[in-house]
């Protein structure tokens, strides 16, 4: 088995994966693998026996015919292309990554587009199947805070994808005694729900660092669980993919625990740091940030009522306050509970 990523999440999974076979960790940095071979440690998680650390794909490709590429979006789509070369259609991808990739015009920047459609917006799923010759592929989905598993408390997770064979080998794979594996089949929903979550859990922070308690925490929770599916009908999910664990249950965790950057990064903006600051101090890289500039764009384009995202927008890339977003939020009227269904 092969894991491309040394983060958190990727060395927590190359520890489960590792349980039962020989694993292969890639890492893009030498200086990481030495580091991993000599101390055994990586990010103050323990690394299996089981595991080889190396940082070369070609080897990782030749030798394993079952791949976890889990990196940040930003660089998932670069690390596809070196990749692809040494990939084939027998292999089987089940990526770990909860973030959109974009397609832009030359000369611009998310910065700069005024919207953005679903042709531009492109999942890490289809990211893998543009970049390679890769046909049975899946996601992994769920409350995964990697802190949890790597202390082996009990956890579970999503394994999605258009083929059969692709869940069952994830499940037979990772599912041990304290590790749960559900299965699903609509793979772009469960993508969406594990993206999307993301934002509401920075909004579930700041709620956190203003003082705010538990009333706040579940009125937060239930109607971001409402804009998630507005959000993602508009970007081709299902409503289904967004109530069960990939959506309610990794809503929930990620929004209840300072373990979830997303969570630290509003927390700490409530607290009253900038953002760049916040960022710059993080060991990995918070996905929902990116997601709120891509997902504002996206609300625009199709029209969609996103109140959270757009208030989590201006109080990261203007001048809104966070004190100042909530009053907006408590205020706007809305009476409809569930409209959706």
């Amino acid at each position: 088995m092969g894991v491309v990523g040394a983060g958190n999440f990727g060395t927590v999974i190359a520890n489960i994966l590792a349980i039962h076979r020989p694993v292969l960790l890639y890492a893009r940095n030498p200086v990481v693998v030495e580091q991993i071979k000599a101390t055994r440690i990586n990010r103050d998680h323990k690394i299996h026996e089981r595991i080889t650390p190396t940082n070369d794909l070609a080897m990782l490709a030749g030798s394993c015919d079952v791949i976890f590429p889990i990196v940040p979006s930003a660089h998932f789509r670069s690390m596809m292309k070196m990749l692809s070369p040494h990939l084939h259609p027998f292999h089987i991808l089940i990526h770990g990554t909860k973030g959109f990739d974009i397609i832009l015009p030359p000369g611009e920047t998310i910065e700069s587009v005024e919207s953005l459609s679903r042709e531009q917006v492109k999942t890490m799923s289809e990211v893998i199947q543009e970049e390679s010759v890769v046909v049975r592929v899946g996601c992994l989905a769920g409350p995964n805070l990697s802190k949890e598993l790597a202390q082996g408390q009990l956890g579970a997770t999503v394994v999605a994808s258009h083929y059969r064979e692709v869940i069952q080998t994830g499940k037979r794979l990772l599912r041990n005694e304290r590790f749960q594996v559900y299965e699903n089949n609509d793979l772009l929903g469960i993508e969406i729900a594990g993206v999307l979550k993301n934002i509401i859990a920075i909004a579930s922070g700041a709620l956190s660092g203003l003082g705010y308690g538990e009333n706040a925490r579940g009125l937060l929770i239930s109607r971001g669980a409402v804009e998630m599916v507005y959000l993602g009908k508009a970007l081709g999910g299902d409503i289904k993919a967004f109530l069960g664990v990939a959506g309610i249950g990794d809503l929930v965790a990620t929004c209840s625990s300072p373990k979830s950057r997303n969570f630290t990064v509003g927390y700490r903006l409530a607290q009253g740091e900038k953002l760049d600051e916040i960022l710059e101090s993080m060991g990995e890289v918070a996905e929902g940030v990116n997601t709120i500039k891509i997902v504002k764009k996206c609300a625009d384009h199709y029209k969609v009522r996103a109140m959270i995202t757009e208030t989590l927008y201006k109080v990261l890339f203007a001048d809104l306050t966070v004190q100042e977003g909530l009053q907006y939020l408590m205020r706007y009227p809305l009476n409809v509970d569930i409209d959706f269904l």
